[in-house]
Parts: structure tokens; sequence; C-alpha cells
């Protein structure tokens, strides 16, 4: 029964894989290009800075709660997807009222959150930025008003989200947020005086809302129906929710303290140093963003039906491939950030009010962060495991544990050692590496996962890694020395490193008899 399941799921689940990645790229690259054009109208400055800190309470409910992999969307695919006989299945009243009443409940909560936020905007990014000056502050939080409403439409996008995956709507889910991305692009571009940033923030408001918006129709043509109530008493399933989901909003808040430290001492740092941080952060998640999301949307939902048949084998088995194939892309990744990231960031970024200066910080940030990339993926990939052993309170607790150390290490890094900028995205590779430690040792709790084989697998990788780091970084060095003008330079050195990054790493591994490398390799010859 076991193996069965699995010969029938594997196709399915590469097949979405590969559908998902190319949809998050389209998405990502057009968050990519919204980055882009923020980046030439405001630069690395005390606007982008406000901008930016405002932005983080909406980003924790549109994105870390309401986003694809957050705790709205898993609750939805772990209770939904145990609900619902099969994929195809249209809801039936029961499951229908159970929507009905997670999308009430979380309506009322996240709308006295999105009302709290406005009424206490002063208050809340003086708190969060007590260090920065006091036009930081006012700027911040005038920002931060416009974009409240943000905090209301979070949770509900991530119910959305979850149904739509369970009946195997992967598509919209990946694509939508680029809807954002293009209404920020849009409306900042037609205003060219926005001095202040309120335009910024206000489009940023409008995105959100047209996100939410293109949910309805498949939402009701998959047959959900808007029916408000709050039947919370002695309901089973909606307890299971309650149990998945209030443990996993605190482990992503309290992840989310985390970024409010690393918030207060970049605002102890030089005028731009949080927008450098998070332009850091967005280029990580591009890759690594699409990796994940590929690879774990579509698993979640068999993790969960596994879970519940017993079939911890096969979980054991789909868990190995996915996080293996994970370590295999990542790597190269590291490689390449590590090799390209200042000709890249200059490339793409360095143009209008984003100056040599920002591509430098934003350069130092983004390489310390990309060590964080191996561990980063193994804790995604391992906390879905948890999520479908109904656990979210082993992550939450993890997570919880975290914020001493990061809070040490910032303390530590920026003002102790001067590590500036770089020391804020390395106390975060030191703390993602933290959770996916003891995340690993904790799961033998639920299950006894095969780390043996995994491990000696990624230890392949790291030495074909090593070795082609040393020659793509000899190959860089030389080309250094070459005169051309900036971009034809800087072009050409990224087509050229890539190329033999991925070809080096990709032959050393099929010299170390790496499954990854050889499906690549039939793929690409396919």
């Amino acid at each position: 029964m076991e193996q069965t399941t699995t010969k029938d799921e594997t196709p399915s689940v590469l097949k979405a894989a590969w559908l998902i990645a190319l949809v998050t790229i389209a998405s990502k690259f057009m968050g990519f290009v919204r980055d882009m054009v923020v980046a030439n109208f405001y630069g690395a400055t005390l606007v982008s800075d406000a901008y930016f800190y405002a932005l983080q309470i909406p980003s924790l409910a549109i994105i870390i709660l309401g986003g694809v992999g957050g705790p709205f969307h898993s609750a939805a695919v772990a209770v939904f997807s145990k609900l619902i006989p099969d994929f195809d299945s249209k809801p039936d009243e029961y499951v229908n009222k159970l929507y009905n009443t997670f999308l009430t409940v979380s309506f009322l909560f996240f709308a006295i959150c999105s009302i709290l936020g406005f009424f206490f905007a002063d208050k809340i990014m003086g708190l969060i930025i007590s260090a920065g000056s006091p036009e930081l502050v006012s700027l911040a939080s005038a920002h931060f008003k416009i974009m409240s409403p943000i905090i209301l439409i979070g949770g509900i996008i991530g119910i959305f989200y979850g149904l739509l995956i369970c009946h195997k709507q992967y598509i919209l889910p990946n694509l939508s947020p680029m809807i954002l991305s293009i209404v920020v692009v849009i409306v900042i571009s037609l205003v060219h005086n926005d001095k202040t940033g309120v335009v910024l923030a206000g489009a940023t408001t409008l995105g959100a809302i047209c996100q939410l918006i293109v949910q309805f129709p498949k939402i009701r043509q998959i047959g959900y129906r808007i029916k408000p109530n709050l039947d919370v008493v002695n309901n089973p399933q909606f307890k299971n929710i309650c149990e998945l989901l209030f443990p996993a909003i605190l482990s992503s808040t309290i992840g989310q303290i985390s970024i409010y430290i690393d918030m207060f001492f970049a605002s102890t740092l030089k005028e731009g140093a949080w927008t450098s941080v998070v332009f850091a952060n967005r280029i990580f998640q591009f890759p690594v963003g699409i990796l994940v999301t590929a690879f774990l949307v579509p698993l979640f939902p068999i993790f969960s039906r596994l879970a519940g048949e017993g079939n911890f084998e096969s979980i054991k088995t789909y868990f190995n491939k996915g996080v293996g194939v994970l370590f295999f892309a990542g790597l190269p990744m590291i490689i390449l950030i590590l090799l390209l990231a200042q000709d890249g960031i200059s490339l793409i970024f360095e143009r209008g009010a984003f100056n040599a200066n920002a591509v430098l910080m934003v350069s130092a940030a983004l390489c310390y962060l990309s060590f964080s990339i191996i561990p980063y993926v193994f804790r995604d990939s391992i906390t879905r495991v948890y999520y479908a052993f109904n656990d979210s309170k082993t992550p939450f607790i993890i997570a919880m544990s975290s914020i001493a150390l990061k809070a040490f290490l910032n303390w530590l890094l920026i003002l102790k050692l001067d590590m500036g900028i770089a020391g804020i995205t390395l106390s975060t590779t030191f703390v993602t590496l933290f959770n996916a430690v003891f995340l690993g040792l904790f799961i033998y709790k639920k299950i006894r996962l095969d780390y043996r084989t995994l491990f000696i697998n990624f230890a392949k990788m790291l030495i074909a890694g090593v070795i082609t780091f040393a020659v793509c970084w000899f190959i860089g060095f030389e080309f250094d020395k070459i005169e051309l003008p900036r971009y034809v330079f800087e072009i050409s050195k990224i087509i050229i490193v890539m190329i033999a990054c991925l070809g080096i790493y990709t032959v050393l591994n099929l010299i170390l008899k790496m499954d990854y490398a050889k499906e690549l390799l039939d793929r690409i010859k396919r």
C-alpha cells in the first residue's frame, strides 16, 4: 500500500513542482521589477527606510501569516485536505460551514488588529525604531496608517490559498502576489514627485486589496459560498484548526520579533541600512522562495494525508527527495551570490536614487545572508512535517527560544564587533541554523527520518560545491582584469561565471554519482 502511494504521487508532485516553479518565477520576477522601480525612485534613503519599517507589520499579515506556507494556508491545508475525499471533490455542506466559521473568526480578529494598528501607529513605530530620528519615526507612522488595512487582508488571503491548494489549484495562489507588484509599479511610475513615500504606501494597500479580490471567482467556482457564522462551540474541526493555527501564528509572530530586533539595531546605523537589509532579503527570496514554494506546496497536502494514514515510510521518502533536491539547488546559489552579488546588484539596481554606496551595503548584507540557504530550506521542509502531524507547538517553542540568541548576536556583531549591516544578516544565518538543528532533533518524537542518507548525499554535494567555488572564483578574478564598458562587463561576467558554476557543479555531482545531477541531465536532454 505504501509503495503504491509513493509511485502514484511522485509524478504528480514533480509535475506540480515544475508548474509552481514557473508560476512562482513569474510572480517573483514581477516582485523584482517592483523592487527595481522602488529603488530607482527612492534609493536607500530616509524615505525608503520609513516605508520598509512601516511595511513590516502589514508584511507579517499578508506574507508571513497569510502567504503560501504561512499559518493560515498551512492550517487550511492540514485540516481541509483530510475532510475532502479527493482533490477534485466539491465541498459539502459541512466543509462549507467550517470554511465560513474559519473565515468569520479570522475577519473579526484581523479587523480589530487593523483598527488598533491605525490608531496606535505612532506608538508602534516609536517602539520598533526607538533608536531612529523623530523625522524617521513620524514618516514611518504616516506610512503605517495608510497600510494598516493590509493587516485585515492577510489571514483571509491565507485561507483562500489553502483551500485552492487543497483542490489542486496551484497557479492562482502563486501568481496572485504579482498583482500587488503590478499595482505598485504602475502607481509610483505615474507619480514622479512623491517626496514622502505616501503614494508608495497607498499603492501597496491598493495592490493588496486587488490581490484579495482576484481570489473570489475561483473560490466560488470550486463551490465555497460566504455565509458568515460563529459556530465555534463544540466544533471539533474548528478546534483542530485553532490547535494548529494559534501556535503557528505565535511562532510566526515570535519569528518576526527577530525582525523587529533587526529593525532596532538597523536604526542605530547609517541612513539606508534597513533598506539595504530589506533589499538583500528580497533578492535572497527570489531564488530560494521559488525553490521552497515549488517543492513544498504540492508535498504538504501529501504529508498531511500520509500522516493521517500512518504511512510513515512514504513521508520519509518524500522528505528526503524534497530536501535533497533543495540542498542540490541551494549550494550553487550560495556560490553565485558570493561571487556575483556586487556585479548583479549593480547591474539591476544602480540607477536613479540607488547609488554605488547602496550597492555595497546590499551586497554585504546579501553575502552573509546567503549562508542561511541550506538551514533555511531544511527548516521550512521539516516544519511542514510537524504541521502534517498537527504539531505547531514545537516550532513555536524553538522559534521563541531563538529570540534571545538573535538579540545577543546582533549586540555582539553590530555593537561590539562593528560589522554594521553585515552583522544583521550574519546573525540571521546563525539563528536559522539554530532553528533547523533543533527542529531536526525533536522530530523523532513524531517520526524517525533517514538523516544518514540525506547528509551523506549533502556531504558529496558540498565537496562538489567547494571545488566549484574555487574554480569559479579564479575565473572571476581573471575576468576582472579585462576592461570593458560597465554593463557589458557585468553581463559578460555574470553569464560566464554562471555557466561555469552550473556546468562544473553538475559534472562533479555526476562523477560522485548523485541521482539529482543524473535527473537534471536527463531533463535537459529531453
